[in-house]
């Protein structure tokens, strides 16, 4: 009886297990691979589903907060292991991805829009969808608290409907454009390796006194993202909890190189490898876990809801990084971390480090040089969905 409770009765326990039997499920089947290709850890996600839809049940708020703290340590790992040479590749080629961004964003806009009228579609309900097919939990928290602002009852969770429907598609989408723009000669795409092999050390006192400033980055990484924008609408906007720490990583780790505050063999240790690596496999459990349970039973009623999801998806970064291959001439493994940054969207940049070589920091750049500006954009353009409808 005991055993059957700590497995079917939301809890801690109950919760705790349930994550880790998702992680190791999805890690078993990141194994499997289809012509050479594999989904990676991307398969946590669907594993979170899978048990969420045969109707298992965590602890909710348990829940939300470990997939934050995980989304936190994730971006805080990709910071640090990014920022020694952000600025330097920023003023490269940073200002092209962010143009490119910027037409991202405003391609899935227009085809958001567009698709509410052609389809005779609440905007509402569209505005969730969009912010599912862009992966983007604080835009949806801040399209709620817009239609909470005006009094539009019903419509909050009609919009976490329209994320839930998009969401897990969105992340195969992404991972199907990174394929669809594959060269076909992947061993000749340039790339940059840098030496990797140094490590944190097996000292457990040195270990401790290095999560010191990982734990301040996260501090001030919450308290930047927590700083409300103004910007004439009725609410604020902000970083967030992600967009936040992942900025003062970035910084952190650029001008901790730079003063000579710590080394290389910090930032790019596999300690920092670690702490991002067990961050997006609690996010991804979480999130599979979370809308396992609703997805089935809404696909059902809002079937066309995947479909339009699935076109804000991959329409937009199709268009841009076919430009930026072929126009711009950009390297394949910067693009695959130039779509997962420009979704806000962590599986993509986790399926993209398992596509590039062992030391190739390029997904890693992409995703950190258009992420925060990004981020911005989508939670400002949830908003003026919502705003726009009325």
């Amino acid at each position: 009886m005991w055993l059957t409770n700590l497995f079917t009765q939301p809890g801690v326990g109950q919760t705790i297990i349930l994550l880790s039997l998702t992680i190791v499920a999805g890690m078993i089947l990141s194994k499997i691979k289809i012509k050479g290709i594999s989904l990676g850890i991307t398969w946590i996600l669907f594993a979170g589903i899978a048990l969420g839809a045969i109707g298992i049940q965590t602890h909710a708020e348990m829940l939300h907060l470990i997939k934050e703290f995980g989304l936190i340590l994730f971006v805080t790992g990709v910071g640090l292991q990014v920022g020694p040479g952000f600025f330097r590749s920023f003023r490269k080629g940073g200002l092209a991805m962010n143009l490119m961004a910027l037409v991202n964003v405003a391609l899935g806009v227009g085809i958001t829009v567009l698709i509410a009228k052609l389809a005779n579609q609440e905007l509402t309900d569209m505005a969730g969808v969009y912010t599912g097919a862009i992966t983007n939990t604080p835009g949806l928290s801040a399209a709620q608290q817009a239609v909470g602002d005006l009094g539009i009852d019903g419509a909050s969770d009609r919009l976490a409907a329209g994320y839930a429907v998009a969401y897990p598609l969105a992340v195969v989408g992404m991972i199907v454009c990174c394929l669809l723009i594959r060269p076909r000669n992947l061993a000749a795409e340039p790339t940059t390796l840098e030496d990797s092999r140094s490590t944190l050390g097996n000292d457990v006192h040195k270990g401790g006194i290095k999560l010191i400033p990982i734990f301040i980055i996260i501090v001030l990484g919450i308290l930047l993202g927590s700083i409300p924008i103004p910007v004439g609408l009725k609410a604020p906007i902000k970083l967030g909890l992600a967009g936040g720490p992942l900025v003062v990583a970035l910084v952190a780790g650029w001008l901790g190189v730079k003063r000579g505050w710590f080394g290389t063999d910090f930032t790019d240790g596999q300690g920092v490898h670690m702490l991002r690596e067990v961050g997006i496999a609690l996010f991804l459990a979480c999130v599979g876990l979370g809308a396992g349970g609703s997805f089935v039973a809404t696909v059902k009623v809002h079937y066309m809801w995947v479909v339009y999801g699935v076109i804000i998806t991959m329409v937009p970064p199709l268009i841009v990084t076919i430009f930026g291959r072929k126009v711009l001439k950009m390297n394949y493994y910067t693009l695959m971390g130039f779509i997962g940054g420009s979704h806000t969207d962590p599986p993509t940049l986790a399926f993209a480090n398992t596509v590039a070589p062992d030391g190739c920091k390029l997904p890693n750049m992409g995703y950190a040089t258009v992420y925060p500006l990004t981020m911005f954009l989508r939670i400002l353009t949830a908003q003026l969905l919502i705003i726009f409808s009325f």
